[in-house]
C-alpha cells in the first residue's frame, strides 16, 4: 500500500505545480446555502480558446479530488485521455444529508433529492455557462456517494455517460435497477466499478453480486469493467482504480499503439477507414474535433504500404495535407501514392513541391530531393 500512497501524493504534486485551479463557492437557491467547488482547469485551457472539455464532476470532492484530479493531468499529459475540466463538490459537512434516500422509495428524499437537484440544475448550468464545457461528463463517487451518483443514470438521457463508483454502499433494490436501465440504455454509457479483497464485507459481497449480474447486461452500448483490487483496503482502493478507469472510458482516445496496430491496423480492410473511424467515434463519443496525431498518421501510412492500398495512401495525404498544410507529410503522402500507381512525373513534382514545406518526424528536405532525383534518373525526366 505504500505504493499506492506515493502515487496519490505525486499525483498532488503534479496538480499543484502544473494546473490550474479556481476555488469556488456558489450560492444554491435549491438547498438554500453555498457550496465549494474545487475546479481544475486543463493546462493551456486559456490559450486554447476555441477548445471545449469533457467534464469529471468528483463527489466528495474534499478528499477524492486530489487524486482524481492528479491523474487527469498526468493521462492528459502523455495523451492517453483528452483534457477535461475536473470539478469537486466539497461534502465535508453534508454527506450524510446530500446521499440521503427514502427508506421505502430507495430513491433521494428530501436533503438527498435537494441535492440531487442542486447538482443537476445548478452545478452542471454554472459549469456550461462560466466553462468551455463539451456534452461528454463523468460522475466519481465512493462509497455512499458511488452508490447516489446511480440515480442520474436513471434518468432519460442519463446526466453523466461516465461513471466511476469506487465500492458503492448500495442502496437495496439498487443492483436490480442498474442491470435493468443499463439493460436498455440507448445513450453510450461507460461504467467502473471496483472492490478490493480487503474492502469492507457489508460492501463488498453485494458488489460482487452486482458484478456478476452487470456482466449479463447485453447492450452494445454499454462499456462495463470492474476490477477486485488484491490487499486494498476500503481506501486505498482509490488509488490503483482511478487511473484503471480512465483508461477504460478513454480508450479509443489514445495513440495506436503496437497493439493496435498489429491487430486491429494491419488485418483491417482498410487501414485509412479505420483511422478516420477512430477519430469521428472520439468526436461522437467525446464532443472532441481534434485533428489526428502525426503518429497516427505514420502508422495508418506504414499499414497502407504494406498493403500495397496506394488509393488509400492518396485519401490519406488528402487528409494530412488539409490538417497539416504547413508540413511536407501530405504531399509526401500523394507523391508516394502517384510513384506507386505508375505517375512518376505527378509524383516527381510532388516530391519538388514537399521540399519547400517543413520536415515533420522522419520527413526530411533531403529525403524529398532524393526521391525526386530517383525518379529522374530512372525515367529520364
Amino acid at each position: 500500500m505504500k505504493t499506492n500512497l506515493l502515487t496519490l501524493i505525486l499525483c498532488i504534486y503534479s496538480v499543484l505545480v502544473s494546473s490550474q485551479i479556481d476555488y469556488k463557492e456558489i450560492q444554491s437557491e435549491i438547498l438554500g446555502t453555498s457550496r465549494q467547488l474545487k475546479i481544475q482547469l486543463p493546462r493551456n485551457y486559456d490559450e486554447n480558446i476555441e477548445k471545449s472539455y469533457p467534464v469529471i464532476v468528483v463527489m466528495d470532492g474534499d478528499y477524492l479530488f486530489e487524486p482524481v484530479a492528479g491523474n487527469v493531468d498526468y493521462y492528459s499529459y502523455w495523451e492517453e485521455m483528452p483534457q477535461v475540466i475536473v470539478v469537486g463538490i466539497n461534502q465535508v459537512d453534508s454527506r450524510d444529508d446530500d446521499t440521503f434516500y427514502d427508506d421505502v422509495s430507495n430513491l433521494p428524499s428530501d436533503t438527498g433529492a435537494s441535492f440531487f437537484e442542486f447538482l443537476g440544475l445548478e452545478v452542471m448550468p454554472y459549469l456550461d455557462e462560466n466553462y468551455r464545457t463539451s456534452t461528454f461528463r463523468i460522475a466519481v463517487g465512493h462509497d455512499m456517494t458511488a452508490n447516489f451518483m446511480n440515480y442520474y443514470l436513471m434518468k432519460d438521457p442519463a446526466l453523466f455517460q461516465g461513471y466511476i463508483s469506487l465500492s458503492p454502499d448500495l442502496a437495496p433494490q439498487m443492483e436490480e435497477r442498474l442491470v435493468a436501465r443499463l439493460g436498455q440504455a440507448k445513450q453510450k454509457i461507460f461504467y467502473y466499478l471496483a472492490t478490493a479483497s480487503d474492502d469492507i464485507s457489508v460492501l463488498r459481497d453485494p458488489i460482487i453480486q452486482l458484478d456478476a449480474q452487470m456482466k449479463q447486461v447485453q447492450n452494445e452500448n454499454v462499456q462495463y469493467n470492474f476490477d477486485n483490487f488484491d490487499g486494498a483496503t476500503h481506501y486505498s482502493l482509490v488509488g490503483p482504480a482511478i487511473p484503471k478507469a480512465l483508461e477504460n472510458m478513454f480508450s479509443i482516445y489514445r495513440p495506436i499503439s503496437k497493439k493496435e496496430y498489429k491487430e486491429k491496423i494491419l488485418p483491417s480492410e482498410s487501414p485509412y477507414n479505420y483511422l478516420i473511424d477512430k477519430y469521428a467515434t472520439v468526436k461522437t463519443l467525446f464532443g472532441l474535433d481534434d485533428p489526428i496525431r502525426i503518429n497516427d498518421f505514420i502508422a495508418t501510412s506504414t499499414a497502407l504500404e504494406k498493403k500495397g492500398d496506394w488509393e488509400g495512401l492518396e485519401e490519406l495525404g488528402k487528409v494530412a495535407r488539409k490538417q497539416y498544410p504547413e508540413t511536407m507529410l501530405g504531399n509526401y503522402y500523394l507523391a508516394l501514392s502517384l510513384e506507386k500507381s505508375g505517375e512518376p512525373k505527378k509524383a516527381m513534382r510532388a516530391y519538388q513541391n514537399a521540399f519547400l514545406l517543413e520536415e515533420v518526424s522522419f520527413l526530411t528536405k533531403d529525403l524529398m530531393l532524393d526521391r525526386a532525383d530517383q525518379i529522374k534518373q530512372d525515367f529520364g525526366y
